[in-house]
């Protein structure tokens, strides 16, 4: 609300966040107010005016904010997301400072998140977000929906973003949880707010199924104790018949509907699995048949990582393993849509970030687990576990590395 009224976005943000703080600080003691958004909107309007009356450049501003200016016409909060979405994808800011603007603006991710999935230092993320914030401001962008031209050319980036803000809440890659609910179901819930104001483009339709269909999943891929539960061993009544079931259903009216995208193959591929009974009744070669479809339109190698299990489930492990051979040397650059999470979000990581994600060898310890390697695929575990900066995988990774630890002696 602020920043369509003002037109600054970057001091709109910093008013909002000390309106939080201070929110946070009070509201513990005092009790939260009945209007809690008035209350924030009231305290972040306050600290943008003392921010202008502390630059004698921005007088103008202050008095023009201090005239009692009538209030701007209400707008759906729904309506505001969006057009900040929008706002974030500006076509005068790079891929990278789109996606990390976006991130944290709307995502609400952390710096040190997002610089992790850049694999770069904080601060480097730090004056990478700042400068796109400049570059919004100095390119005279309006807090306002793009015209459908602009939007559909903002929409690539758009949908990369949810897709990387899901994948960060289904599994969080680092921390001591395996998920984080706040940022699947803000992704869900922008993902769906897309979809009815571009109903008309199929990877929407095809992101907002794919997000239904693994959510799906999110209740049996961990036990109690946290400890996390592979996809062949999860118990599928615990999955969430309703989503699997919006989904599915979802489906059909995007498929076909033009040239297939990575993200309703991906959703195509969800639901293969969906719609298995157990894992034995998997489709497994429709998988595979899918997955070179993917590679076919979104080529990379973190797609032919996947790829690499499909194989190793239809034509053995050791093929899968051939696939692997010589992934650590290649560029880890990849669509947005083919990407597995936050943890190669920008396809922007190189030989060595590749190298640094701890899925490569975690898929080569399970191949070479099935092949009946179990030394090397021990050896793959622990490297693995050492990698990735999620605890519930960590402890998965170890507890495999322990069991194989008892064949290999």
């Amino acid at each position: 609300m602020l920043a369509r009224k003002h037109g600054q976005f970057a001091e709109c943000e910093d008013s909002v966040q000390e309106a939080l703080l201070d929110a946070a600080l009070q509201w513990p003691d005092a009790g939260v107010p009945d209007n809690p958004r008035a209350w924030l909107t009231t305290v972040a309007t306050r600290r943008l005016v003392d921010h202008w009356r502390s630059e004698s450049a921005r007088q103008a501003r202050e008095l023009r904010s201090a005239a009692l200016e009538p209030p701007p016409p209400e707008v759906p909060v729904d309506q505001d997301t969006l057009t900040l979405l929008f706002l974030c994808c500006h076509p005068s800011l790079s891929s990278p400072s789109q996606l990390a603007l976006t991130l944290r603006a709307v995502g609400g991710l952390t710096t040190a998140e997002i610089a992790s999935a850049f694999l770069v230092p904080e601060a480097t993320m730090g004056q990478r977000i700042s400068r796109a914030k400049q570059g919004i401001k100095k390119a005279g962008a309006h807090f306002e929906l793009p015209r459908p031209a602009e939007r559909k050319a903002r929409l690539g980036v758009v949908l990369h973003v949810l897709y990387l803000i899901f994948n960060e809440g289904y599994a969080a890659s680092s921390g001591p949880s395996m998920h984080r609910e706040d940022l699947t179901a803000e992704a869900i819930r922008l993902a769906r707010l897309l979809w009815g104001l571009l109903p008309e483009e199929p990877e929407v339709g095809g992101l907002l199924a794919l997000m239904l269909l693994t959510d799906a999943r999110r209740a049996a891929r961990s036990l109690p104790d946290g400890m996390l539960v592979p996809l062949a061993e999860q118990d599928r009544g615990l999955w969430d018949a309703a989503r699997i079931s919006e989904g599915l259903e979802l489906l059909p009216k995007v498929l076909g509907a033009g040239p297939p995208g990575p993200y309703q193959v991906q959703a195509a591929i969800a639901a293969v699995h969906a719609e298995a009974v157990s894992a034995e009744q998997t489709d497994w070669p429709q998988i595979l048949a899918l997955y070179n479809v993917l590679e076919a339109i979104a080529p990379g190698p973190v797609v032919t990582l996947n790829r690499a299990v499909a194989v190793a489930m239809v034509k053995g492990p050791e093929a899968a393993l051939q696939l692997l051979d010589g992934l650590d040397g290649g560029l880890a650059q990849a669509s947005g849509a083919a990407l597995p999470g936050l943890a190669q979000a920008s396809g922007l990581a190189q030989a060595s970030g590749l190298a640094r994600w701890h899925r490569v060898d975690a898929v080569r310890g399970h191949l070479l687990e099935m092949s009946g390697d179990p030394v090397r695929a021990r050896e793959c575990f622990l490297a693995a576990a050492k990698k990735t900066g999620s605890l519930p995988e960590r402890r998965y990774l170890l507890w495999k590395a322990a069991k194989l630890g008892q064949f290999s002696t």
